[in-house]
């Protein structure tokens, strides 16, 4: 049964979000930072149509959109302070054993040239390329919720890798040096284990971030299990040592491998596919960690399509590094955790 919202439940919300922001009031110097931070925070929880310094002042009662900008470009505070405050907070409120760190990256569509990073590049919005900031991001979801517990902003290595004057007038620190999206998420993932205070059970990514061998071998390192999407085409070795790849592993199953099995809830009920799991691919060149094994994951549509003339089904690899024990459907939860992040 659904709870019912009451005009007590809002008001409760409202003070435990003021309590919340009120404990973060070490971060400024000044009351005046103070009192935009949790105006702003307040604003957009608030159904506003636009979510910035001039779509959120009027709404909040200011005069001028000013102290909400001084807040962003120009006040003193401690960005990475209030970043490694969350993992403590969510472990305390939607902190699971089960739960997954799942990355991926979001655009910020901007106009103009100067913000730090924006370049013409792939917007997931339209599928299109366009004038956007990319930000990686990493979500924690767990059966309790999910919310995004770190970010790093993705600066493209053209045009800002060779251009140093557009950089400086941008304000970024004079030590920069170009990270590939992948890189940036295991930096991620680096400082979640270092901190230790988010429980999870697996690490998760699409295809982008799964073909990244040094985002696999930090997993590896540090024994953490993953589910990773990765291409058709990855190179892998089968049970004799040889070259293989996914698709060609997929071509040589038996029939009637599949098992249909839900990764999970989506917005329109079960998200339900079929599923075969493969314990016999191995990366080459880099073994499972200690106690661990690697299994492909091969996931096949319910319902065929048809494109250019041709009918079939849509199918996805999925490579899973866990603990020899783990069996395939706890595997297939663990992919279905990736799509809190959308």
């Amino acid at each position: 049964m659904t709870d019912i919202v009451t005009e007590d439940t809002i008001t409760n919300w409202d003070q435990e979000l003021r309590e919340l922001t009120d404990s973060l009031a070490h971060l400024f110097t000044r009351p005046e930072p103070k009192k935009a931070f949790a105006d702003y925070v307040s604003g957009l929880l608030a159904d506003v149509p636009k979510k910035n310094s001039w779509g959120l002042y009027d709404y909040l009662g200011y005069r001028t959109p000013r102290p909400l900008e001084h807040l962003l470009d120009g006040a003193k505070w401690d960005v990475d302070e209030l970043r490694d405050f969350l993992p403590g907070y969510l472990a305390g409120h939607i902190g699971s054993d089960d739960a997954a760190l799942v990355f991926d990256d979001t655009q910020i569509p901007k106009k103009g040239d100067r913000s730090v990073g924006v370049a013409p590049q792939h917007y997931g919005m339209t599928g299109d390329v366009a004038n956007v900031q990319t930000v990686v991001m990493a979500t924690y979801a767990s059966e309790h919720g999910h919310a995004y517990t770190d970010r790093e902003l993705y600066v493209p290595e053209e045009p800002w890798g060779a251009d140093p004057d557009r950089r400086r007038a941008a304000g970024m620190p004079e030590d920069w040096e170009f990270a590939t999206k992948p890189q940036l998420a295991t930096r991620m993932l680096e400082r979640a284990v270092a901190a230790g205070k988010l429980p999870f059970r697996w690490v998760v990514a699409d295809a982008d971030y799964g073909r990244d061998p040094g985002l696999r071998r930090a997993c590896h390192t540090h024994s953490l299990p993953y589910v990773f999407e990765i291409p058709r085409n990855l190179p892998l070795l089968d049970a004799r040592g040889r070259p293989t790849r996914p698709d060609q592993i997929h071509r040589g199953l038996p029939a009637g491998v599949f098992e249909r099995r839900s990764a999970g809830d989506g917005t329109k009920g079960p998200r339900t596919y079929d599923w075969a799991a493969v314990g016999e691919a191995t990366l080459p060149g880099q073994p499972p960690a200690a106690g661990f094994t690697h299994t492909l994951l091969v996931r096949k549509s319910i319902d065929s399509t048809t494109k250019d003339g041709r009918t079939g089904y849509d199918f996805a690899y999925f490579l899973v590094h866990a603990r020899a024990s783990t069996p395939p459907p706890d595997m297939i939860a663990g992919a279905g955790l990736r799509w809190k992040i959308e």
